[in-house]
């Protein structure tokens, strides 16, 4: 995925603050989040940070303000990863691809210890904005983030191996997503599958698996652009060569790729047909359409 040039110019140009339209429970977590409670003020605020990172992290979800979605509360899976926490003592949850850190920190004000969440992305600089963007600091975020790639085997290697019996380790003292192998209950992953090829997303859901605690109830859940018949999204978008799976391919991916008989899982995969305003730049108006499929999904162990 391409970065936008860099330069003030090229960034307004590229950037349209009237896709600044948190919905009625987005503005209100923002204001206890920031502690902003005037509407101009946070909005202000919010563009403010959008500008910077644009610049380094030129992603379509930092134009289009997918940072103050509350992506993971509106899975259908979420209330059943909710009731782990009345289940398990101390489970963890990785929130992976977490961009700003939106939904670990959702999560914690829904009930999650912040020394069970781990959030994860390719670059240190999106949690320091997200830093920035919540008004906190590395000592009051409530997380452990963890800067690495998913397809790095130093990062997250893919195992098959039965998970360790050690005790899961201080999420403040690890270096790497390897260090859980087998130990996390919940993954939420959303708007991150899709940014891969077939091939890879098909790596990507191994090494997942990997880390998941293999215990009825784990679950991993997510959302991203999908298509009612797998294969790549037409072109005048942002993300011209991105490969959509469909509901259907998505559950044979999980049920018999990935996971295959040696842990039973149930695999709900449903489309939401959206609209995508922010998903095309200005150049690429023309286009016919800017409507997509998004399918909500989730990964449940038996």
């Amino acid at each position: 995925m391409s970065t936008p040039a860099h330069g003030d110019e090229a960034i307004r140009q590229n950037l349209d603050p009237s896709l600044y339209a948190p919905k009625e429970d987005e503005l209100a977590f923002f204001k206890q989040q920031t502690g902003i409670q005037d509407d101009e003020e946070l909005k202000s605020h919010v563009i403010s940070v959008q500008t910077k990172a644009y610049q380094v992290c030129g992603y379509p979800c930092i134009r289009r303000f997918g940072f103050m979605k509350l992506n993971i509360a509106r899975l259908p899976a979420y209330p059943r990863a909710l009731s782990l926490l009345l289940e398990r003592a101390d489970p963890v949850l990785l929130d992976i691809g977490c961009c700003f850190g939106n939904d670990a920190r959702k999560v914690v004000v829904d009930g999650w210890s912040a020394k069970n969440v781990v959030a994860s992305d390719l670059r240190q600089a999106f949690w320091d904005y997200g830093l920035e963007l919540f008004k906190s600091t590395p000592e009051s975020s409530p997380a452990t983030f963890l800067a690495g790639d998913a397809f790095d085997d130093n990062f997250l290697a893919k195992t098959q191996l039965p998970p360790p019996s050690e005790p899961r380790p201080d999420l403040h003292t690890i270096t790497s997503l390897n260090s859980l192998h087998g130990k996390i209950s919940v993954i939420h992953a959303s708007s991150f599958f899709h940014l891969f090829s077939e091939e890879r997303q098909l790596d990507l859901a191994h090494r997942l698996a990997s880390l998941i605690l293999p215990e009825k109830g784990s679950v991993i859940l997510g959302q991203h652009i999908a298509k009612p018949q797998k294969g790549l999204l037409r072109e005048g978008t942002m993300l011209p060569s991105m490969f959509c799976h469909s509901p259907a391919s998505w559950r044979q991916l999980w049920e018999e790729e990935v996971f295959r008989k040696e842990v039973p899982v149930k695999v709900d995969a449903e489309l939401v047909f959206i609209e995508t305003k922010g998903l095309l730049l200005p150049q690429d108006v023309s286009a016919k359409s800017t409507n997509v499929w998004f399918m909500k999904w989730s990964v449940t162990v038996l």
